[in-house]
């Protein structure tokens, strides 16, 4: 029963509103006002054990004149007449108010809250009290979820739940960040957690829900609590619990809304035009060709008119000529770049009465991005009703109806500033844009991708999700209850690539259009039965679901759109067909789940849970998997030896085991499948079919099992509260493709094979630090994860597969390649020639010793996991005011930089990063001397990977909330004014010190790739905003 003080940590210091009688020593009548001041003392005991209370807040109404007891529970404190009402509030204890009247002494008795020992928390087909479980599970609250403008529910997770990394790469418009749930398990079959929205599993992405609506989320992380969702439960499970109605027969109106700016935290420094010019001097000096016209060399850091004339990227194209004479410097990033806006308003309606609850909402939330091109603007609207029909049956719907439009999802106009020559001119003298700004045939003007008109990239989705249920009594403790989900997506996406582009080039303008038509239904049949005996409780769940995906994908591509203005809605006047392609994907899970329950004496408990899925994506002889769980928990501090230790609230041991499944594989995948193929027949070409795959009928589910060992706690009343655990996960029978002999025909057929595991730690604390009698308060939070990720076999079991950089013990995507030892410097001459190498060029690590660099002197330069990961949150409030801020960061992973690989050539053509490379004059150690007859410098695999550490302060929250007699005269209830600023100040080496951008990095998904930053990515931004909550 002390579990209200797990939850609670010290945060209630405010009046309370209802009164109780008057006790010990006051008078039971109102009395006349004493204009003296008199002295009130007194003791506060709490019900349960009747021992005193250290630290509750007295505070006498209205003012804020007040104390707090002392360690023995006493107070001492003075008031102006015998009208003066004492409120009495603690952490866990419900509010009690007395009025002083002739009374002096007051002792008084503070009861146990109930509501808050109750509070209970989501855990599927179901909830559960805080006390009771048994699970890995972590909550974001409401509080939480709104303490900072959000855009999507995966940014209200970041570093606020232990063991989930959230990670996103830039910043464009309606971009949702990547969800890992204790690290990454599966090459093929995928690694994205559940989302489940009040009950239906999502098909779709959680992009679209809007935060706004949400009331808490909470994160199933171990087997024990994800095995109910059995084949789709091995990378964990989100379950989004959005808002309802009330039936105190009140309706309550809220207004959620702001509105900024935001602006490129940070960009690469390219050259200046000068600069630039002097780095191809350096490039054709390096091959002998920078020569005055007697034909002698020109030293480094000597410009030469003759020379330049030779170079074509110099003085051999008139329009750089002219921009070396005339000192241009275009930074193209500069002229592309713009000020963003983002606003959001949301309308929320909560109402009901004994029978009817309602909750309905709108919103309007838009993004429009730091570059043209780029913005997302999402609409919702949102009715969530529950409705008692009679004293058994309740039925209820939760809807919600999205729209949203997308511009530039895979457009990238910051990317293609990048390597244009800063000596070119962006503009005619009149004003108009100069398509080609140099001679190089393959860069035209960045600035005529954003021409309105000219570059389309725009996406509509439409989607109705429900979520549908009518629940039975049927008996004292025993209901039946429906869900039905229908979740309808239909979107459209349309490109039209104009003539006056770089990828045209003044060619025939291309378009396309690609329809896809979603529909998913989910049916569940669940019964429910609960009961107390004595002190055993009692919870049995068994469900039967079903549920049913149909995908239907369109395209049309086209070339020879006569008029820009029809884009590409007018498909069929072009002059050619480039393709038409059409899909249909169905695939089907048919499950049976049983749940046991049991507590005895709130003291010992036990959870046990089975299912058994059946997935039509799996083979004939396969189709259905088993997934048990079993857990248990002992309350230690609701143990009689525990009792009289009054600074342990809860001390909960708890321990389980459970086994899931992964059905992510493509629903055709088990089967063989014709491919399309060409030959002849006779002198005629001709079309057929040939067998493309080989089945396997014996594919069978990845299995994932989890072992976890948690202890929760609360102690001093609630101030320092949180939660500790440890797990292993193993992954078995990986989905992955074992190679075949060329004999054979094919390359590969898809088996099972090899084996993953994570270990890991994650620590979850709040604590009250200050909780003044002024009304100053200052809580935190602290979020801790530390995963080791690794392979433990393949398909020769403990055997490296170097090709696609798997090790055993190392985690699923580790970089592998030739290591930077330094730069060749002028006195190492001849050892560089030795190495078939110069000065001024990469000095690779020979690993061996062997006096040649070859494949064997490769070595394991780092993986994409962090060491750990943690979030901090500070929160401070006073008479009105409140302040937030919150930092996170990821410490001792690998990324892949993507500009010092496609920005970093060095080879005197095209604009790039600006980095410290080699001359006689610069004997740098960092980046090798440019050449002009490279493509890019030799071995410069060697400069992609850098430190991925980052410390970011997330967002900085600063509010008033006024005073009630201020909000009442708007006819108010609350009324809050706040400005914030999200991601004011990044930490990272990699962006500082080595010309980088925003390190954090989406982490990969493929099982070959690379978790990197790259030109793809748009600038991360801060963002500045104002907003208002106001509560009728």
């Amino acid at each position: 029963m002390c579990s209200a003080w797990v939850i609670a940590a010290v945060l209630c210091t405010r009046s309370a509103m209802a009164s109780n009688p008057p006790t010990n020593g006051s008078s039971g009548k109102s009395t006349a006002t004493v204009n003296a001041d008199k002295t009130v003392t007194g003791k506060v005991l709490s019900s349960e054990d009747g021992a005193a209370l250290p630290g509750v807040s007295v505070l006498v109404k209205g003012t804020t004149t007040g104390t707090n007891t002392d360690a023995d529970g006493n107070f001492k404190m003075t008031v102006k007449d015998n009208n003066a009402v004492l409120v009495f509030s603690a952490v866990g204890f419900e509010k009690k108010e007395i009025t002083v009247g002739n009374g002096t002494v007051f002792n008084v008795t503070l009861s146990v809250d109930q509501k808050t020992l109750n509070e209970v928390v989501v855990v599927g087909y179901g909830t559960q009290k805080k006390s009771q479980m048994t699970g890995a599970i972590s909550q974001v609250t409401a509080k939480q979820i709104t303490e900072m403008p959000l855009t999507n529910l995966g940014q209200a997770l970041q570093g606020r739940a232990a063991g989930v990394d959230v990670s996103q790469s830039g910043s464009k418009p309606g971009a949702a960040p990547r969800i890992l749930i204790r690290g990454r398990r599966s090459f093929n079959a995928g690694n994205d957690p559940l989302y489940v929205v009040d009950g239906i599993p999502l098909s779709a992405g959680y992009e679209d829900i809007n935060p706004n609506d949400i009331q808490s989320i909470e994160v199933l992380k171990d087997a024990t609590a994800t095995a109910i969702y059995g084949a789709r439960g091995a990378n964990g499970v989100v379950l989004v619990t959005t808002k309802r109605g009330g039936n105190k027969g009140k309706t309550t109106v809220t207004i959620d809304t702001y509105a900024g700016t935001s602006k490129a935290y940070s960009k690469l420094e390219l050259f200046s035009g000068e600069e630039f010019a002097e780095y191809v001097r350096e490039a054709y000096r390096a091959t002998g060709l920078y020569r005055d016209a007697a034909g002698n060399p020109v030293p480094t850091g000597v410009a030469d008119a003759a020379a330049d004339a030779k170079v074509a990227v110099l003085g051999g194209d008139p329009n750089v000529a002219a921009g070396i004479a005339a000192g241009r410097n275009t930074q193209y990033q500069d002229l592309i770049l713009r000020t963003g806006l983002m606003q959001n308003h949301t309308i929320g309606i909560q109402g009901g009465n004994d029978r009817t609850s309602f909750y309905i909402s709108g919103g309007f939330f838009q993004d429009k991005g730091i570059t043209k091109l780029l913005d997302f603007t999402r609409n919702s609207l949102r009715a969530n009703i529950d409705h008692q029909v009679n004293k058994r049956l309740k039925v209820g719907i939760s809807s919600y109806l999205m729209y949203s439009i997308r511009n530039g999802e895979n457009l990238n106009p910051y990317g293609n500033t990048l390597n244009a020559n800063p000596l070119g001119a962006a503009y005619n003298a009149d004003g108009s844009l100069i398509f080609e700004p140099t001679n190089d045939a393959l860069l035209s003007n960045p600035l005529s991708e954003v021409v309105d008109g000219v570059n389309i990239d725009n996406t509509r989705k439409y989607r109705i999700f429900n979520s549908i249920y009518a629940e039975v009594k049927v008996i004292d403790g025993l209901t039946y209850r429906l869900n039905l989900g229908p979740d309808f997506t239909i979107s459209r996406w349309g490109r039209f690539i104009g003539s006056e582009t770089n990828a045209r080039r003044r060619g025939d303008a291309q378009a396309f259009n690609e329809n896809r038509f979603g529909f998913n239904f989910t049916m569940e049949n669940i019964v429910n039965y609960n009961k107390n005996f004595g002190k055993h409780n009692l919870n049995v769940t068994a469900v039967q679901s079903i549920q049913k995906d149909n995908f239907e994908r369109y395209r049309s591509e086209v070339q020879g759109i006569p008029a820009q203005a029809q884009s590409f809605h007018s498909l069929n006047s072009a002059t050619s067909v480039l393709g038409v392609q059409s899909s249909l994907t169905e695939w089907t899970i048919s499950s049976l789940m049983g749940r046991i329950n049991y507590s005895f004496d709130d003291k010992y408990l036990l959870t046990a849970t089975i299912r058994r899925d059946g997935s039509s994506r799996f083979g004939e002889n396969t189709k259905y998997g088993n997934f048990p769980g079993f857990a248990v928990g002992w309350n230690i501090s609701n143990e009689a030896f525990l009792k009289g230790v009054s600074w342990i609230d809860l001390l909960k041991l708890r321990a389980g085991w459970g086994q899931v499944g992964n059905q992510g594989v493509a629903p055709y995948q088990t089967q063989g499948l014709l491919a399309r193929t060409t030959y002849a027949f006779g002198a005629t070409g001709a079309f057929g079919f040939r067998p493309g795959t080989i089945s396997n009928p014996n594919l069978r589910w990845e299995s994932t099992a989890t072992s976890n060992v948690g202890l929760d706690f609360s102690v001093l009343r609630g101030r320092v509260q949180g939660s500790l655990e440890f797990y292993q996960t193993n992954t078995k029978s990986l989905l992955l493709n074992d190679f075949l002999p060329g004999s054979v025909g094919f390359n590969f057929f898809s088996n099972n094979v090899g084996h993953t595991r994570n270990t890991g730690i994650e620590f979850g604390v709040t604590t009250v630090n200050v909780n003044s009698k002024s009304g100053f308060k200052w809580t935190t939070d602290f979020q801790f994860t530390r995963n080791r990720e690794e392979i433990v076999e393949l398909y020769n079991g403990k055997v490296d597969d170097l090709g696609n950089r798997w090790f055993i013990g190392y985690p699923l995507n580790t970089y592998f390649d030739f290591k930077k030892a330094g730069i060749w410097q002028t006195n190492e001459a001849d050892l560089a020639k030795s190495y078939a190498s110069e000065v001024g060029q990469i000095k690779v690590q020979d690993t061996n010793n062997d006096g040649k660099i070859t494949a064997d002197d490769r070595v394991l330069i780092g993986n994409d996991v962090p060491k750990w990961s943690g979030g901090l949150t500070n929160r401070f409030e006073f008479k009105g005011f409140d302040l937030s801020f919150f930092l996170f960061g990821r410490f001792g992973n690998t990324i892949l930089s993507g500009f010092h690989r496609n920005q970093l050539q060095l080879a005197g053509r095209y604009q790039q990063i600006k980095v410290d490379y080699w001359t006689p004059n610069n004997p740098t150690n960092e980046f090798p001397r440019p050449k002009s007859n490279q493509e890019f410098p030799v071995y410069n695999s060697t400069l992609f990977y850098y430190d991925g550490t980052f410390i970011k302060l997330r967002n900085i929250n600063f509010g008033y909330t006024f005073s009630s007699a201020i909000a009442r005269k708007i006819g108010a209830e609350s009324v809050r004014l706040y400005a914030s600023i999200q991601q004011p100040k990044i930490w990272s080496s990699y962006l500082t010190k080595y010309n980088g951008v925003d390190p954090e990095a989406a982490i990969t998904g493929s099982p070959t790739g690379t978790t990197e930053v790259n030109s793809g990515v748009t600038p991360s931004t801060t963002v500045t905003t104002f907003g208002l909550n106001v509560k009728f």
